[in-house]
């Protein structure tokens, strides 16, 4: 069976029932028409206002007959509640799992123990399922070095294998496949350099070229936060309590913000570009994280997928520009 998910939930349950994770955000936006999807959802009745993703989701569910999705209902977007009501609604079975804000031990364990409860797995299942995953994640470690460290892998495909381990295309085997053969001839590349380091914080763009246009103006992204913390390859080493305790999307900006600055030490970089999405919460953060770090940041909006709009381009074309001076003097 599928399981659509809305956000980076723990995977782990859903493999060891043996059932197929769908992330639901990578069905809409990689749709061949997402902007469709959006519509059909205000054509539903979904307001202008709500949030694309929000409404993508919704109809990538619908299309795909996805009959049983978690959905995080703290921690995350607060639109996915009333989503789901219209979802639920449809006929759709809905698990709810929900992110302690303060990272309490217990409550996330009683969380993470609803969804074993749901899909009839016991604690230990979903460990060795996550034991299982570690060599996967490991490699996604060694690509996002081959981007950093040694100029191999763009921002484009840093993006794409690290948001790929929110469901492993449903098929943890076939994507570490997939993954070996792309790590076998990004090794064989010549290192890319460029004037400027980059970091993409925030929630994954709705953005269909925001890196190839950042890398045609002698910039790399060389960090992507979120879907870094989608990997788990921070928390590697812990067991599953743990891992989903660490992981910073979730919870308090503190934690992002403390990431962030580690990361942007490590990987050297240039300036942040800080990406939220239209009519969402987070874009209240993007204060303290300008007041926060202290690299110069670029906020960016969208609201609706595909292509960078002019007044986008002028700005990251001037923020590179700044960048690239500010390293000359």
């Amino acid at each position: 069976m599928k399981i659509g998910l809305t956000t980076t939930i723990p995977v782990e349950a859903i493999l060891a029932a043996g059932h197929e994770p769908v992330d639901l955000n990578n069905i809409f936006i990689t749709d061949a028409e997402p902007d469709r999807l959006v519509a059909r959802a205000e054509t539903d009745g979904y307001p202008r206002t709500a949030c694309a993703w929000i409404k993508g989701i919704y109809s990538a569910a619908l299309k795909h007959g996805i009959e049983t999705i978690i959905a995080v209902t703290q921690g995350d977007c607060a639109q996915t509640h009333a989503m789901i009501e219209t979802l639920s609604e449809a006929g759709t079975r809905i698990i709810p799992f929900a992110y302690p804000y303060d990272r309490d031990e217990e409550l996330l364990r009683a969380q993470i123990q609803r969804i074993c409860d749901h899909l009839r797995v016991t604690w230990e299942e979903a460990e060795h399922q996550r034991e299982r995953l570690r060599p996967i994640r490991m490699k996604v470690a060694e690509l996002d070095r081959l981007t950093w460290r040694d100029g191999l892998v763009s921002g484009l495909e840093n993006h794409y294998y690290q948001i790929c381990c929110s469901d492993f295309h449903g098929d943890p085997e076939r994507f570490e496949a997939e993954l070996g053969r792309f790590l076998s001839r990004a090794r064989g590349r010549v290192p890319a350099r460029s004037a400027v380091r980059l970091g993409v914080a925030g929630v994954p763009t709705i953005y269909s070229d925001l890196y190839d246009f950042v890398e045609g103006l002698d910039a790399r992204v060389v960090l992507n936060e979120t879907q870094r913390q989608f990997t788990m390859v921070p928390s590697i080493n812990c067991d599953l309590l743990e891992q989903y305790r660490r992981y910073t999307y979730p919870y308090q900006l503190s934690g992002r913000v403390k990431d962030l600055r580690e990361q942007i030490e490590l990987r050297q970089i240039d300036g942040l570009v800080h990406y939220t999405q239209a009519f969402c919460f987070r874009q209240i953060q993007d204060l303290l994280m300008k007041r926060h770090l202290d690299v110069p940041v670029l906020s960016l909006e969208g609201e609706n997928p595909g292509p960078l709009d002019a007044r986008t381009r002028l700005r990251l074309e001037a923020f590179v520009e700044t960048l690239v001076a500010r390293k000359r003097h």
